[in-house]
């Protein structure tokens, strides 16, 4: 059966490649997700372009565990050599759009579910989502779909790891801030200069060192990273826009974080959204022990996924290297998926 799911898992794992899949736009690739299912005589559930499907035996008295992974890709970019959308195989490599992220981790999903979909049993549910608008957190991606499943006990989150655990992930805050001035003539001592009050704030962005540290992701990280002032060389500017990249950790809250930028700054701050908080699962979780009896790592990510939307414990684990996340000529190697379907196996069977 292993080397039937994993010859299937490659082959709709090319079909997704050549299937044109941005978020908001991932229609037809639900669609071959949907026949998967279909194949395997699984029942499944859909809304808008999210599918998911639960083990056949499924047993309200008993956990369950999400599996979960995305189907929606990023926008190609211009430094493609080859063509993103064809599926190619050269050196072990497979090439193409959303092979890395996150199409090698969503078939080892789907073809780990399948694996345990028909056994009666098991000490825990299984869940499998396919999700839509990961890439851009859209409204109709995995948070849509939350309220209309069981309760859910912890998740696997498929992104691409190494196949190794990441069991914290940062979170996010982007920020619009406002300094305020008064114009005047840049020839005159008139007006006040929002800019230098940008400046000040800036500055206090660049230097502050929030008290508490992450044992897992380390220091909040906040990063200037646009800024609009001015319409005229001779006019001294009443206001000045900048956006601030915030990446959170588990010691603080989206709130509590805001709340501290607020009273240290002197200028008027706006949180795009509260939302995306850090998130992780213990040590002594039996999904860690598992993965470290099979010899893989534990660290803390920098990136975010769709863990950012799940309240249970949730570890973030797949096939590929993040780094080679929305690069050009995006590739994950035949083996990594072939790798990545047998460890989920592997550390599921020891808590099943």
């Amino acid at each position: 059966m292993m080397s039937k799911l994993i010859k299937e898992a490659i082959e709709l794992l090319k079909k997704l490649i050549e299937t044109r899949s941005f978020s908001g736009e991932e229609e037809q690739t639900a669609l071959l997700i949907e026949a998967w299912f279909k194949q395997n005589s699984i029942p499944f559930k859909r809304d808008h372009n999210n599918i998911w499907a639960k083990n056949k035996y499924f047993d309200k008295t008993k956990p369950t565990i999400l599996l979960n992974s995305h189907h929606d890709t990023v926008k190609i970019n211009n430094a493609y050599t080859k063509d993103p959308l064809k599926a190619e195989i050269e050196d072990g490599k497979l090439y193409g759009l959303g092979s890395n992220d996150a199409g090698g981790s969503l078939v080892s999903l789907l073809s780990t579910f399948t694996y345990f979909y028909n056994i009666k049993g098991l000490k825990y549910n299984l869940i499998m989502l396919a999700s839509a608008e990961e890439e851009n957190s859209g409204p109709k991606g995995i948070r849509s779909i939350l309220p209309l499943l069981p309760e859910i006990d912890f998740a696997i989150v498929g992104e691409p790891t190494s196949m190794n655990l990441a069991i914290a992930e940062k979170g996010l805050l982007v920020l619009d801030c406002y300094a305020h001035g008064e114009s005047g003539h840049a020839a005159h001592e008139t007006g006040d200069n929002a800019l230098y009050k940008a400046v000040d704030a800036i500055s206090w962005f660049k230097d502050f060192k929030f008290l508490k540290v992450s044992k897992m992701l380390g220091e909040i990280k906040m990063t200037v990273t646009q800024i609009e002032a001015g319409k005229q060389h001779n006019v001294v500017p009443a206001e000045c826009h900048f956006v601030v990249d915030v990446r959170t950790t588990d010691q603080y809250s989206n709130i509590e974080v805001l709340e501290i930028i607020k009273e240290n700054v002197e200028v008027e701050v706006e949180e795009r959204s509260l939302r995306h908080n850090s998130s992780s699962i213990p040590l002594d979780h039996p999904i860690v022990i598992s993965g470290q009896k099979s010899g893989r790592k534990i660290y803390g990510s920098p990136t975010m996924s769709d863990q950012t939307a799940l309240t249970c414990p949730s570890l973030k684990l797949g096939p590929g290297e993040s780094l080679r996340s929305h690069m050009a000529d995006e590739f994950i190697y035949v083996n990594e998926v072939e790798e990545g379907i047998e460890l989920y196996i592997d550390m599921l069977n020891e808590l099943m």
